[in-house]
């Protein structure tokens, strides 16, 4: 009987080996956690960058292409021709420029701080823009003798237009819904278009910022053949 009991003590100690067994499954389980638990940062990471560099795209396409949302004329559709009073009493037509790329742009007021930066920059890039022989037309809804004055305030070399009743500026889509201090109205945003010598519509600028933008129609202007 005892030898018995020995044997069943001595089969029992291997059976207490397998709970040994456990502990290395365990260890096992522990460590893959400790191996994913790097990737996680890391997948958030990339898809960090990954959204950075998709919404950086859109904004270089947007300076240089606008598309037509919200009723701006699109890229590559003709320009409508138009005639209106130049600062000085006369008339000019887009049509009498065809061969040539335009640059019109847009602009709320004569003689206000944002629009005289705006044509300060005109003004200053003309040498680099007649390299492209751009012609440049600044358009808004003030009259010829307004014009007159801000051009010859500042000796701004380029023709104003007169578009007093907004209807260039309204088939543009550069008349549209404006807010200033909680008050709502209609006005000319600020926009620039830029017409290639074919007389289509090869760049849209939308939501201009005054300072720097001459540099931006001169890059557009450089992708042109």
């Amino acid at each position: 009987m005892a030898k018995k009991a020995r044997r069943t003590t001595a089969a029992a100690k291997p059976t207490a080996k397998p709970p040994a067994v456990k502990p290395a499954g365990t260890s096992a389980r522990t460590t893959k956690p400790a191996t994913t638990r790097p990737s996680p940062p890391t997948r958030p990471a990339a898809a960090t960058k990954g959204k950075t560099r998709a919404s950086a795209a859109p904004k270089r396409v947007a300076a240089a292409k606008a598309t037509p949302d919200q009723g701006w004329l699109a890229v590559g559709a003709p320009a409508p021709d138009f005639t209106l009073p130049t600062h000085d009493g006369g008339s000019l037509s887009l049509a009498s420029l065809r061969g040539k790329p335009v640059v019109i742009y847009f602009y709320p007021k004569d003689d206000t701080p944002g629009c005289t930066v705006e044509a300060c920059g005109f003004r200053d890039a003309m040498p680099r823009l007649g390299r492209h022989r751009a012609v440049v037309l600044g358009i808004s809804a003030d009259g010829p003798a307004s014009h007159a004055r801000f051009r010859a305030k500042y000796k701004l070399p380029f023709t104003l237009l007169a578009d007093e009743d907004h209807a260039v500026a309204d088939r543009f889509g550069a008349w549209r819904e404006k807010s200033l201090y909680g008050r709502t109205f209609m006005g000319i945003a600020r926009s620039t278009f830029i017409i290639d010598a074919a007389g289509r519509v090869a760049a849209v600028f939308t939501k201009v910022k005054p300072d720097g933008h001459a540099d931006e129609v001169l890059e557009a202007l450089a992708t042109l053949a």
